[in-house]
């Protein structure tokens, strides 16, 4: 059988924990900034757990 490819576009935005959970950065922080409150921004910065609905999804993409 063939080798499983990665996904490359999936490999780049997301990294897998120790644990086997994947982190990705938040949504919402490239443009339209100024309506945006700085603790909202702030907190947008730091990296996030990907939700359990999409963590199957993107487990096929990155075996």
């Amino acid at each position: 059988m063939p080798k499983i490819k990665t996904h490359r576009g999936a490999a780049k935005r997301f990294k897998k924990t120790a644990t086997g959970l994947l982190k990705g950065s938040h949504s919402f922080h490239s443009h339209i900034l100024g309506k945006k409150s700085s603790k909202r921004k702030r907190g947008l910065r730091k990296s996030t757990i990907v939700s359990a609905a999409d963590m199957n999804r993107l487990k096929k993409l990155m075996p």
